[in-house]
């Protein structure tokens, strides 16, 4: 099936609200149950930092 209207490029703002919205997501996910000083969240840290240094290092941005 073919689009019917073509994609367009988010602008800069737009992807700072939706990098804003998507940590408060994954905070709202993890937040209740995985807590840093539990055994859960050090054997899953390998899985979280690529989320956290992609978001600090812009790697969403459009440039």
């Amino acid at each position: 099936m073919a689009r019917s209207k073509p994609s367009k490029q988010l602008s800069q703002a737009e992807i700072e609200r939706f990098l804003v919205a998507a940590e408060a997501l994954h905070k709202s996910i993890i937040k209740p149950f995985i807590s840093p000083h539990c055994e859960h969240y050090r054997a899953t840290r390998t899985l979280h930092e690529p989320y956290h240094r992609a978001g600090a290092a812009g790697a969403y941005s459009t440039g």
